[in-house]
Formats: C-alpha cells, structure tokens, sequence
C-alpha cells in the first residue's frame, strides 16, 4: 500500500502536491546560468545594460523550465517510462497525487505564462531574443513529446546542453545587455556540462526501468561502465574548462574559486563508481545531489567573475 493511501497518512496539502510535481531542487539548471550571465554582463560594461530586465528573465527561465519538468512528466507516465517501482520524476502521477491532464496542462500553461512574459524581453531586445526563446519552448516541450521525443532516442543530453547552457547563458546576456557576445557562449561550457551531469546521473539510474519502457537514453547506449565515464567526464570536464578559460585569458584566475566545490563533487563521483546495475539505489538522490553540486559551482564561477571585476 502506498505511504499516501495508509489511514494514518497526514493529508497533503495541494500546495505541497504541486511544489513536489514542480521539482524545485532542479531549477539549479535554470537559475544559475541566468546569474553567470549577469556576472558577464557587469564585467563586460556594456553601454545598454538594463538590469530592470533581470527578474523578469529569471521568472522567464524558471517557468519554461517547470514548464518541461510537467510536460516531461506527463509524457513519461503516459508512455510508462515513470511507474510505482522506478526512482524517477516527481512521482505526483505514479502515486495519484494528481490527475495527468492536471499535471499536462500546468506545462502548457507555464509555457505559456513564460512565452507572454517574454515578449517584454522581446519589445526591449528585438526579435534575437524571441528565437531563442522560441528554441526554448520547442525544446522543453518537445523534449518527451511527439513528434521529436529527444530524450527517448538518446538526444537528451545534446539537448539540455544546449537549452540550459549556451543559449540560455547568451539569451539572459541578450536580455540584460541588448548585445550578442559569443565570449559568454565559452563561459557557459562549465555550467553545461553539470546540467547534463544533473540528468545523466538521472538516467544511469534508470538505465534498467528505460530499457523496460522501450526508451534509448545515452546512458543506456553506453551501458553503465560508459556511464559512469560520461558522468567523470561531465564533472571533471566542468573543472578543467575553467582552466581553460583561464590560460586562454577568458576567465580571470579568481574563476579558481569553483574548485571549492570538488569535495561534493569527489562525493559524487565516488557515489557512482560504486553502484552496481541491478541495484541502483544507491545513486537514487544522485541528480539532486549533482544539481547541487551545478549550484554550488556555478555560484563559485559567478562569484569569481564579479572579484575579477572589482580587482
């Protein structure tokens, strides 16, 4: 019997419900890139600068990203990639918490809200914003749905890398600065690769249930042992880009700071290079673990961009 359904189970709130169903622990992936961007934007001193903007792109990002994270788990429960026994998604469906064309149509309805309020950014900025915003909203919907499904045929990765590193860094710039600068494009490589860190670790957990639902993820083509290489290769890649950026006098020696954030990191890794394929248990909270691992270096790199200013 499900913890919900016990007599003794206090009832839920459908605020609680819905906060549950919006994964907060994973808008990480959407706040922190919009953050390294405004860092960008005040050490580039760029003449058009329009910070009244700022909360705006974030409201924007955030919604379009609760906007997939519905989407997303609708169309999993739907084409049972989510059911009672697998670690995934916010489990609001797989437990009954909500109904899917409820969880569905709070999607759209993000989407929509986000898109709306987006056209401010676009009478303000000009019609480059509109088209990453409209890349945006093609990619966060179609993520799991017809007729694209990127995450079912091992495009997910690619794609989130993509959304919620180069584009949106560029597109938040864009949106504070009223330029295009491709530099940014560099900055957000780090940040890219632990969003995907973020659901890589996602599907190596699942790799079993996804094989089940007749799905392909990345981490199903490389099998576990790729896996966990793809997952050192994401984290450790994020580390050693900024070293990068650095000798390529992209990032000033203060962007260092982001190695404070190895002792998680180290957790992490350890955490996966231990888990066994049939049991994946162990690595159950692994991508909330990531997420906060992607804040707390992105926070670092941010941070280290803005004393770069100053000194």
């Amino acid at each position: 019997m499900d913890k919900q359904n016990k007599p003794n189970s206090p009832k839920r709130s459908k605020l609680s419900v819905w906060i549950q169903a919006f994964r907060p622990f994973a808008y990480s992936a959407s706040v922190t890139p919009v953050i390294l961007a405004s860092m960008l934007a005040l050490t580039d001193r760029a003449t058009d600068t329009a910070w009244f903007l700022l909360p705006l792109i974030l409201i924007c990002a955030v919604l379009f990203h609760t906007g997939a994270n519905l989407v997303s788990e609708y169309f999993d429960y739907r084409n049972q990639v989510d059911k009672t026994d697998t670690f995934g998604s916010s489990r609001v469906l797989v437990e009954g918490l909500l109904q899917p064309k409820q969880v569905l149509n709070a999607g759209i309805i993000a989407f929509v809200i986000g898109f709306v309020l987006g056209l401010t950014l676009v009478y303000f900025r000009g019609t480059d914003i509109l088209i990453l915003g409209i890349i945006g909203l093609i990619g966060g919907y179609f993520y799991t749905a017809k007729p694209f499904q990127f995450k079912y045929i091992a495009l997910g990765d690619l794609l989130i890398f993509m959304l919620f590193g180069p584009l949106l860094v560029l597109g938040a710039y864009l949106g504070i600065t009223g330029e295009i600068n491709y530099n940014v494009l560099y900055v957000s490589i780090p940040v890219g690769f632990l969003v995907v860190a973020i659901l890589h670790a996602n599907n190596t957990r699942d790799i079993k249930f996804d094989k089940r639902a007749n799905i392909k993820t990345l981490a199903m083509l490389v099998g576990l042992k790729g896996s966990k290489i793809e997952y050192y290769f994401l984290t450790f890649g994020a580390f050693l880009s900024v070293i990068i950026l650095i000798i390529l006098k992209v990032l000033s020696p203060w962007s260092l700071l982001v190695f404070l954030s190895l002792p998680p990191a180290l957790k992490n890794v350890k955490l996966i290079s231990n888990v066994d394929a049939d049991n994946p248990a162990p690595i159950a909270m692994l991508d909330v673990q990531t997420a906060q691992h992607h804040m707390m270096f992105g926070l670092l790199l941010s941070i280290g961009i803005l004393i770069s200013y100053f000194l």
